[in-house]
């Protein structure tokens, strides 16, 4: 044998001893003693309080929450007086005829405890399933809910929620997304603690939205057939958001405490009704020859009044984008109220329209102490690529602009023909830009 087989076998040899002295019975059995010290383990979660229990099984889909009564003795009817209910498929969106059994069987067993949240979300419905939705609706109302939410995974056919006893002393918060809403459902004269209403992806084929309570009011992509503007009567609102609405604009009624508001009229499916069907077509308003569309003559101007513009008037903090062709908002400029307590204003780039200017001009003389004006010239959702802020050249101002105003800033994708255009008119007005 070679030495440098004898050097290996020697090495292989040293290895095998150190292996057989780590697995010798003794040190097995000193390893098993390092743990002698140790404490029992401790069910932590039993240990806590039936009310902490109630309130983290709220958390789970009710399947699961009714499930844990096989852990141990104490579990078994502690799943009967969770604070909530999410009545939604165990592994996700399921149809309401899956849920059905479960849910009957349940609402017939748990305690008759008051709760705070109640969540029903489903992804398929037939006409005949929606009696149940109802009275699960029903229930929660019952049980004194305090944050309700109602969600139709499949808007592409809303389910119909018609004349509900929609009343509780009790209810704050309510979501509602993918119905189709008629009659007075969304008359909440008798909830008189709402605070939060959302209203998401849903046909509002109603003649009013009408509560004294409420204070913050969001509409996402919402649409209505009626020939008629939904009025939105809600004199308490503290923040508005609109974003995205097809159909004729809602009528606004005045929001005295109103802070902050949001309005856009983004492109969705269904074309607002409120858009100029010549300019869609030809990139020129009705106004510039003698016919007029159908469009155009319902906002012909007939009532002296505004539509938007005039219930917003209090905000502090205001962003207004449109698309292209809205007639509503040229007609609202008309009787456009004095923003006296705006203090931040973010426009799109349908204010931003030569030779003149005469949108942005206009709604600019009507912000006596603004501060901020922010122009975002680029498409909805796109992120702007530049930005450049203005400030005033010299201590003589414009009398457009507000003798408050700090910054102006210009957001775009690229300094193209119509941005300069922008700039240029901004440069009339003693205000000189830098690229941030």
């Amino acid at each position: 044998m070679s030495s440098t087989d004898t050097s290996s076998s020697s090495d292989d040899s040293d290895s095998s001893d150190s292996l057989i002295v780590v697995n010798t019975p003794a040190t097995r059995v000193d390893a098993r003693r390092l743990f002698d010290g140790m404490p029992p383990p401790v069910d932590r979660i039993g240990a806590l309080p039936d009310g902490v229990i109630h309130y983290l099984l709220s958390f789970l889909p009710v399947q699961e929450a009714v499930r844990t009564c096989v852990l141990a003795r104490r579990w078994r009817h502690l799943w009967k007086s969770t604070t909530g209910l999410r009545i939604v498929g165990a592994k996700g969106p399921v149809s309401v005829r899956d849920l059905r059994k479960f849910v009957d069987h349940l609402l017939i067993l748990r305690e008759r405890t008051d709760l705070d949240t109640v969540e029903i979300g489903f992804s398929k419905l037939r006409e005949e399933d929606v009696p149940f939705v109802n009275l699960w609706i029903r229930f929660a109302l019952e049980s004194k809910v305090r944050a309700l939410s109602v969600c139709h995974k499949h808007v592409n056919q809303p389910f119909s929620l018609v004349g509900l006893p929609f009343a509780s002393r009790y209810l704050t918060t309510l979501g509602l997304h993918g119905a189709r809403l008629k009659g007075t459902f969304l008359d909440f004269s008798s909830c008189p603690a709402l605070d939060d209403l959302k209203i998401s992806l849903c046909v509002i084929n109603v003649s009013k939205i009408a509560s004294r309570s409420l204070k913050h009011l969001k509409m996402f992509r919402c649409w209505s057939s009626l020939d008629q503007r939904v009025r939105v009567s809600a004199p308490c609102l503290v923040s508005f958001k609109l974003d995205g609405f097809s159909g004729r604009s809602p009528l606004l009624e005045r929001m005295p405490l109103l802070e902050t508001a949001f309005l856009n009229f983004g492109v969705l499916p269904h074309t607002p009704n409120d858009i100029c069907l010549h300019y869609s077509r030809s990139g020129v308003f009705c106004g510039a020859n003698d016919v007029k569309c159908v469009n155009c003559l319902y906002n012909d101007g007939s009532s002296n009044s505004s539509v938007l513009l005039g219930a917003l008037d209090n905000a502090k903090h205001l962003k207004l984008e449109y698309p292209s062709g809205m007639i509503i908002f040229t007609r609202d400029l008309e009787w456009c109220p004095t923003f006296n307590n705006l203090r931040n204003l973010l426009l799109n780039d349908y204010w931003c329209v030569g030779p003149d200017f005469s949108a942005l001009t206009c709604i600019l003389k009507h912000c006596p102490v603004l501060e901020e004006l922010t122009l975002q010239l680029v498409s909805e959702g796109v992120r702007p690529k530049v930005e450049m802020k203005g400030s005033y050249s010299s201590m003589e101002r414009s009398t457009v602009f507000s003798q408050h105003l700090k910054i102006v800033n210009v957001k775009c994708n690229v300094v193209d023909e119509k941005v300069a255009k922008v700039l240029k008119f901004l440069c009339t007005l003693n205000l000189r830009f830098c690229f941030v």
